[in-house]
């Protein structure tokens, strides 16, 4: 009895020497989990780099030279249509109304002179005490002082613009972006910077681009490039810190030219934005999902990958595994493969252990809870040996 322990002793030991320290826990001879690929409901998304702009972005700039006198504004201000935002010194602009309006009230007195000259002449030729000449002239003089006063209404109407120009007004209703000119620069029409840019961001607009051949897709699909676009899924906007922000967006134009450097053609989704947190001129990341109820999905872990091709065990008839190429979707959630090619419904592949796996080898499946099963009756026993009251356990028996 006692020469029969110490065998018991040296076998368990033997055992535990060759579990010791490894976690590899190996099936029964060429046993492997074997899933049948269906069709289910699956949902990708692809993502593209993109830029955002208010709905109106209005550049403001001067149409006259001067100095800004008073800045009635500040930088990310909320501003209403016709709002004064800039004053330019005026001080010229004044004065030639004031001259404008000066030459107008002449005009007007010669105006009224040559009337009565000419209302006097006209009397004076049907008493036949003035020839035609002299009344054909008295009437050219009040034509003449007639225009006149139209030439210096007009100039008093283009001193008046001139001097509202100074008052510079928002042309819209928005946020007022950057002021690169302060109290006292010089501006003229000519100037480089807008004095600043009022953008409308109530709802803004997200520029992407796609390429030519997936309009092209979208739009024989739909029937028209019209119809792609109504028929373009709901997108998200993932922003420059990398979260997703809260409301969606929906694409609403596409850009009718070709933009023959890249080949791409832009798309613009619209977003309503009532927090204000989307600024014009910042950028984000564009999410298009792509939703399929008839697609072949596989776990990215029965796959190998070879150059850029990807590869299962399919199993075949007397359950030999070939090794197959198959075609996937570029665009995938990290875990899970849409299958383009090389696989059909009812098809099996191998799922787990593919590293020990070869071409033509014939293999007993399992499905995959008895896959689980075996893994954890095999970590029981792994770990039941390894601890001092199992092998003590073993050893009463």
């Amino acid at each position: 009895m006692k020469q029969k322990k110490w065998l018991m002793l040296a076998a368990c030991s033997a055992l535990l020497a060759a579990c010791g320290g490894k976690n590899d826990i190996k099936m029964g001879d060429n046993e492997y989990p074997v899933m049948t690929v269906g069709t289910q409901g699956s949902e990708t998304q692809t993502t593209y780099p993109a830029s955002i702009k208010g709905v109106q972005d209005v550049e403001i700039r001067p149409k006259v030279s001067g100095f800004i006198t008073k800045l009635c504004v500040q930088e990310g201000q909320v501003v209403k249509a016709g709002q004064l935002l800039f004053v330019i010194d005026n001080t010229t602009y004044q004065a030639q109304v004031r001259q404008a309006q000066a030459a107008l009230n002449s005009a007007k007195v010669q105006l009224n002179t040559t009337k009565l000259t000419f209302d006097n002449s006209k009397k004076l030729h049907e008493r036949n005490v003035i020839g035609s000449y002299e009344l054909q002239t008295a009437e050219n003089n009040y034509e003449n002082a007639r225009a006149a006063v139209a030439q210096a209404q007009a100039s008093l109407a283009s001193a008046k613009d001139m001097l509202g120009f100074c008052f510079v007004k928002s042309p819209a209703n928005g946020i007022v972006g950057s002021l690169p000119y302060k109290v006292g620069a010089l501006v003229s029409a000519q100037s480089v910077e807008p004095l600043t840019t009022v953008s409308n961001a109530s709802s803004v607009e997200v520029y992407f681009s796609v390429t030519e051949k997936d309009v092209l897709d979208m739009s024989k699909r739909a029937g028209g490039t019209h119809a792609a676009i109504e028929d373009f899924p709901e997108v998200k906007l993932k922003l420059a810190d990398g979260t997703l922000y809260q409301h969606p967006g929906k694409v609403v134009k596409m850009s009718g030219v070709i933009n023959q450097a890249t080949g791409a053609v832009s798309l613009i989704a619209r977003f309503p934005n009532p927090e204000h947190l989307l600024k014009s001129g910042a950028s984000g990341t564009i999410i298009v999902p792509r939703v399929s109820n008839n697609s072949l999905v596989i776990p990215q872990s029965a796959t190998t990958e070879i150059q850029d091709k990807v590869f299962v065990y399919k199993v075949g008839p007397k359950n030999q595994v070939r090794y197959t190429e198959i075609t996937v979707d570029p665009q995938n959630d990290g875990n899970n493969y849409v299958v383009t090619g090389g696989l059909k419904a009812g098809d099996k592949i191998v799922t787990r252990g593919l590293t020990t796996l070869k071409d033509s080898l014939e293999i007993v499946p399992l499905t995959e809870e008895q896959y689980l099963k075996k893994v954890s009756d095999a970590a029981k026993m792994g770990k039941n040996q390894s601890s001092v009251d199992g092998f003590m356990n073993m050893m009463k028996k």
